[in-house]
């Protein structure tokens, strides 16, 4: 893979990436794929990049990260009830996944869901993650995979003491820049699914 010039003198991470967030979150967000300057590039996931840049400073807002900027490892940033993670854990060619890809990275996904028990929530960035978390449920917690159509806003709840899946669109720079996804969307919409397993949970952004 060539550098971009901007990072021609950093060393690339270049293997796959892992999750990253707090162990006890009861909001799983699940992602694409590391972009290829970005994550693929620091080595923590949603690191680096434009989009990164938006979902981090959503996430700050509205309260689950002590900080709006994700540029490197190491740089100070925390998620609390929060974990974040890909449904990819390789930069695939051209940014592009196939779902062949997503079944190879499966078992990853299916262990750090396993490992994360009290989630309530599980946010899929984008049609692909959406797939490939309703892909892993019956491993994970039992019975069918579970029918509903992707849409940001969307949830679909996986049965009693389960996580209520939501769709979100993917803060890539496509949808960002063209104002498909705006912030105040993607901030009311984790607000939302705060208070889905929070009631008590006052409207607005919380910082830690």
């Amino acid at each position: 893979m060539e550098r971009k010039r901007e990072f021609r003198h950093e060393e690339y991470w270049g293997r796959p990436v892992p999750g990253f967030g707090d162990p006890a979150a009861r909001l799983v967000v699940v992602g694409l794929a590391p972009a290829a300057h970005g994550s693929n590039r620091t080595g923590r996931v949603f690191t680096g990049d434009r989009s990164a840049a938006f979902l981090v400073r959503a996430f700050h807002e509205a309260g689950f990260a002590n900080q709006p900027t994700s540029v490197r490892r190491n740089d100070g940033l925390h998620y609390r009830d929060l974990y974040l993670t890909a449904a990819v854990r390789c930069a695939p060619p051209d940014n592009r996944p196939t779902p062949a890809e997503r079944a190879n990275c499966a078992p990853f996904l299916e262990r750090e869901l396993r490992l994360l028990p009290e989630a309530r929530a599980i946010l899929a960035l984008g049609g692909f993650a959406w797939d490939a978390v309703r892909d892993i449920i019956p491993r994970v917690y039992g019975g069918e995979r579970p029918a509903g159509a992707f849409a940001h806003g969307a949830a679909l709840p996986l049965g009693p003491g389960r996580p209520i899946l939501w769709g979100s669109y993917h803060p890539s720079p496509q949808n960002t820049n063209t104002g498909k996804l705006k912030l105040p969307m993607l901030v009311d919409l984790l607000n939302r699914i705060r208070a889905s397993y929070e009631p008590s949970a006052a409207p607005g952004a919380r910082h830690p």
